[in-house]
């Protein structure tokens, strides 16, 4: 198949590059500079089976006026000039399965929520997102929709894993704020996987939560991970120091949903790490 995907530098989309290339699928790469570009768009996604959208600015940045414009522009923006392209596209030539990013930051905290949830939260993150998926409103039915709520993405490469381990192994590391907050996961292994599952099975349609089964707090993964690394995590890092480097942004790991992956377990598929556990043991051993 020819399968067209926006965001390609990302972590998600590397990996899922490489694993799609294994089995021989061409790739086409959407450059960040063609996003704006209706004529351009529709040319690139003209004959493709699958448009893959997984752009998106990093959003864990002190949100000044121009970066809070950026993350939405990269997302809400990008996402609605794929549509347009696509529904410009003569039906002989559209993909058959437009697949996007969202996040589960849409959701508010303090609830647990599958993806029948509409308690839907209220700050930048969750109006971003909320635009975000709407963006893609407008697709013609024709192609088959699937968008994927992601959490915080854990591998041997994820930036968070590699920025926590030097600090863990120096015996500095433990929990943000309280620990208490709700620390939704999920191996990039079975994010790649279920983005997979979604392009081979014709049924799959709607809106997934990208999340490992098990329901964990800031305090577990932060000891989980020294468990393993035979390192003690006694240190805090205080809710107002994090308030300083990041301003608003410091909401990002201070406060989250509680988010199970409903639609997913009950339409079949299986995780290959579907607790914290066995999620990092892969990561460090």
């Amino acid at each position: 198949m020819k399968i067209a995907i926006s965001g390609s530098n990302g972590y998600i989309a590397k990996n899922l590059i490489h694993e799609l290339e294994k089995v021989h699928h061409e790739i086409i790469r959407i450059p960040r500079s063609k996003l704006y570009d209706f004529d351009q768009l529709s040319k690139l996604l003209s004959g493709t089976s699958v448009v893959i959208n997984l752009a998106g600015s990093p959003i864990l940045v002190r949100w000044t006026k121009a970066n809070k414009n950026e993350i939405v522009r990269s997302r809400i923006d990008t996402t609605q000039n794929i549509v347009k392209a696509i529904n410009r596209l003569a039906e002989a030539k559209r993909p058959s399965l437009f697949i996007s990013a969202s996040a589960v930051g849409i959701y508010s905290e303090g609830k647990l929520h599958t993806e029948e949830s509409n308690s839907f939260a209220s700050d930048f993150v969750g109006e971003v997102v909320k635009g975000w998926e709407n963006a893609s409103a407008e697709l013609t039915p024709s192609v088959r929709k699937v968008i994927f709520r992601i959490c915080l993405i854990l591998g041997k490469e994820a930036k968070t894993i590699q920025k926590l381990i030097p600090v863990i192994k120096l015996g500095l590391g433990g929990k943000i704020g309280n620990g208490k907050q709700p620390f939704p996961f999920i191996h990039i292994n079975d994010a790649i996987r279920a983005i997979l599952w979604s392009i081979e099975n014709e049924k799959v349609q709607g809106t997934y939560n990208l999340v490992a089964p098990e329901n964990i707090d800031n305090k577990t993964f932060t000891q989980t991970l020294g468990k393993f690394l035979n390192r003690p995590v006694l240190f805090t890092v205080p809710a107002f120091i994090l308030k300083i480097i990041l301003g608003e942004a410091s909401t990002l790991l201070l406060q989250s949903p509680q988010v199970v992956p409903e639609r997913l377990l009950n339409e079949g598929f299986e995780f290959s790490f579907p607790d914290i556990n066995s999620c990092i043991a892969e990561i460090i051993q």
